[in-house]
């Protein structure tokens, strides 16, 4: 044993620093991290109202809360089948017959994932070739970016204009030799956006044309307002073959925190699907997709009511943001204000930060959603309860005081 001579420091010297993170690339260089989960952390640390991360803060159906406690105390606790237990697969299948009018085979056509954020990162890790472009409307989920570059892809952004209709000649101009997928969320967030029938026409008939694959996260296809109708591309003529819609059961039934989605695609795409999934996740809960059986055996008036409740909450808070002078619209379907705040004469971050520190109430800055732009937007979510969107109407109004007093 080495001896220590009086007096000697008996500390070892650190290792020097390896150079490898200064000197390595990474996938991660490219993107930072998420914004939203970013104001929920700052939301947290000034006890604001977190209006800024989309997920309820009222309890799910009670039959969903029955039937997961019941399969953890029947021991279903193991692994299910890797692409989803067989009879949450058929539970699916039906649903998607009923409501989107389109056909999978619960065998060879599903595959359940964990959450639709999984979902989206299997398929494009599925399809997608180093260096093949992937057109990405813009405003977006702040995801689908990051997930192209993780993929090996170069995202192709095309705006979506202000009055949320799409420019047909952009998205034409998007098209090249390179294209491999066109990602799609409607209805959208952050904008609230419903595609039309004519609209998803168009771009079925651009994925035919130029042999495109259509990624289409469906995430919030039975909250809309207004009589909107949600339409699946999947079910286009000649798109069956072409398309991979995602879904989820984190926002139709307000469980957000159990991670439990789902990939469609014809046998093909989904065998490349169910590849990835497997080494990416193995699988979603066992005892969760139990539970997501019962969610789908809800009666339709489920789905009425729901929309009908998030109805009522946009209205609330589109009429506070209204009176503390933002800028807004209606969305047209899913639980999002997209807002200006140009009359404010500050940046979105900056606001941002404001509005969390001084008045109470998180957003998210609206440069989360563009690869380039949104300074003068912020993001709210109304998926809370309704005392909640009151009591952070109340303290937005504080910006007409400060207003007034200056």
């Amino acid at each position: 044993m080495k001896q220590t001579q009086p007096g000697a420091s008996t500390q070892t010297p650190a290792p020097a620093r390896s150079s490898f993170f200064s000197t390595q690339p990474s996938r991660a260089d490219h993107f930072t991290e998420s914004v939203i989960r970013e104001m929920t952390r700052l939301a947290i640390a000034h006890n604001a109202i977190n209006l800024a991360q989309g997920f309820p803060d009222f309890p799910c159906p009670g039959e969903l809360k029955t039937a997961a406690c019941t399969a953890l105390h029947a021991d279903l606790n193991q692994y299910a089948i890797t692409w989803g237990a067989t009879d949450l697969r058929e539970a699916i299948a039906a649903r998607v017959a009923h409501y989107n009018g389109m056909h999978f085979s619960p065998e060879t056509e599903i595959t359940v994932t964990c959450g639709s954020t999984e979902a989206m990162m299997a398929s494009m890790l599925a399809i997608i070739h180093p260096g093949d472009e992937v057109i990405v409307p813009e405003p977006f989920y702040e995801n689908y970016g990051p997930d192209a570059q993780i993929s090996g892809a170069v995202p192709r952004y095309v705006p979506i204009r202000d009055d949320l209709a799409i420019d047909e000649e952009a998205w034409k101009a998007a098209i090249t030799k390179k294209s491999r997928a066109i990602i799609l969320n409607s209805p959208n967030n952050p904008t609230g956006k419903v595609f039309s029938k004519a609209e998803l026409a168009f771009i079925a008939d651009l994925c035919i044309d130029h042999d495109v694959v259509a990624i289409t996260d469906e995430i919030y296809e039975h909250i809309l307002y207004d009589g909107r109708q949600h339409i699946s591309i999947g079910s286009f003529d000649g798109m069956d073959d072409r398309t991979i819609t995602i879904g989820s059961f984190s926002k139709t039934y307000s469980v957000t925190g159990w991670r439990v989605g789902y990939a469609l695609a014809d046998e093909q795409l989904t065998a490349r699907i169910r590849k990835i999934h497997d080494f990416l996740t193995v699988g979603a809960p066992a005892p969760l997709q139990r539970a997501c059986v019962a969610a789908l055996a809800l009666p339709e008036t489920y789905y009425r009511d729901l929309a009908a409740d998030y109805d009522r909450k946009r209205k609330i808070l589109f009429n506070g943001l209204r009176r503390a002078g933002f800028a807004c619209q209606l969305p047209e379907g899913a639980y999002y204000l997209f807002t200006d705040i140009a009359n404010f004469g500050m940046s979105d971050t900056a606001f941002a930060r404001f509005l969390v520190e001084k008045i109470g109430v998180a957003a998210v800055p609206g440069s989360s959603f563009y690869h380039d732009g949104g300074e003068t937007r912020l993001r709210f979510t109304f998926s809370k309860k309704d005392e909640t969107l009151l009591d952070a109407c109340n303290r937005l109004a504080k910006l007409n005081e400060m207003g007034s007093a200056s």
